[in-house]
């Protein structure tokens, strides 16, 4: 049976981080592997509107002219870019909002969401950049490359490495917003469903009924952060095929409307339950990890072990910290 200190001894080391970081990695990577034919689809509509003016009519163009191996068309970008992503957006949060609990002592919870989720996703965007710019060649241009393997330096050798980097302004521009409002909204998402709806604390629930909680909080957050960022993931599709040469002819084109419109309901149906299953496997990594302990398994520990941290010099920490977050 772990003790209290034990485990917030733990949450506080590298190890603890690490098991974060792969925890991102794997939730991320396959969960966006597997929703490759949804996001082929969705980059093909922003890019041809025209040509692909809805989910059924798009799903049949794509295999009509090019056949079923056109739906799996990028797969390799979305599960190794996505999943350097998904390490350093998950592993970094924890860091950051640890760091910044610290720090901002005298603001609200909401804060401390905003500004954690916000610094993680500029790291983690620039470590997705160049595998999302070979990406979505790759899903809208049959000819310019099969995989990350022969289209990293096709791409190179046309663009240089800025190619690699022209849409990152855009795409901090659709996931800060994601990501700030996907961690603000599932944070508070947890609260509310614990508070008014189970009516029972978190420490009182079991395991699978904790996990039942993050796959709804999981699908709030996808749908909310989906809003969001719409805009500026269709300028982000616009950039990297050429249909425009800055973000503001970029808008120009799209329209206003359409802007925040188009792909929309797609994005939703498959971003939703991307983020539902990505928090519901993080959970599951950390809790198989040791790091998902209920408080009745430790009972009888706690004043002992926050004796133990102010000894160390981490008294700031607070009870949900290290015994009822994930």
């Amino acid at each position: 049976m772990m003790r209290v200190e034990e485990r917030a001894y733990r949450e506080l080391s590298p190890g603890y981080y690490g098991i974060c970081t792969v925890g991102g990695m794997l939730s991320a990577g396959t969960t966006h592997l597997a929703i490759t034919p949804l996001d082929v689809l969705k980059v093909n509509m922003q890019v041809n509107p025209i040509k692909y003016n809805g989910i059924s009519s798009g799903f049949n163009t794509l295999w009509k002219e090019q056949g079923p191996s056109a739906l799996w068309r990028g797969w390799s970008g979305k599960l190794f870019g996505y999943g350097v992503q998904g390490g350093f957006k998950f592993g970094l949060y924890e860091y950051f909002k640890r760091v910044y609990s610290d720090v901002l002592v005298d603001q609200n919870r909401t804060v401390i969401f905003f500004v954690s989720s916000a610094s993680a996703q500029v790291f983690a965007d620039v470590a997705l950049c160049p595998f999302e710019a070979v990406k979505v060649q790759v899903q809208t241009q049959p000819n310019f490359a099969k995989g990350l393997v022969d289209g990293f330096p096709k791409l190179y050798a046309a663009e240089g490495l800025s190619g690699f980097y022209k849409g990152l302004f855009p795409l901090w521009g659709r996931n800060l917003p994601f990501s700030m409002t996907m961690f603000a909204t599932f944070e508070h998402s947890i609260d509310f469903i614990y508070n008014n709806i189970i009516r029972r604390k978190k420490e009182d629930c079991s395991v699978a009924q904790q996990l039942g909680v993050t796959c709804l909080a999981g699908y709030a957050a996808g749908a909310f952060g989906t809003l969001i960022s719409n805009p500026a993931d269709n300028i982000v599709s616009s950039l990297y095929n050429k249909k425009a040469a800055n973000v503001l002819q970029a808008v120009k084109n799209i329209g206003f409307v359409d802007l925040f419109t188009r792909s929309l309901p797609l994005r939703i149906a498959f971003v939703g339950p991307v983020v539902t299953m990505q928090w519901f496997f993080y959970d599951t990594i950390k809790v198989l990890s040791g790091l998902g302990l209920r408080v009745e398994d430790l009972s009888g520990t706690w004043t002992k072990g926050m004796d133990s941290l102010k000894a160390r010099g981490n008294d700031k920490l607070q009870f949900d910290h290290f015994c009822c977050n994930y």
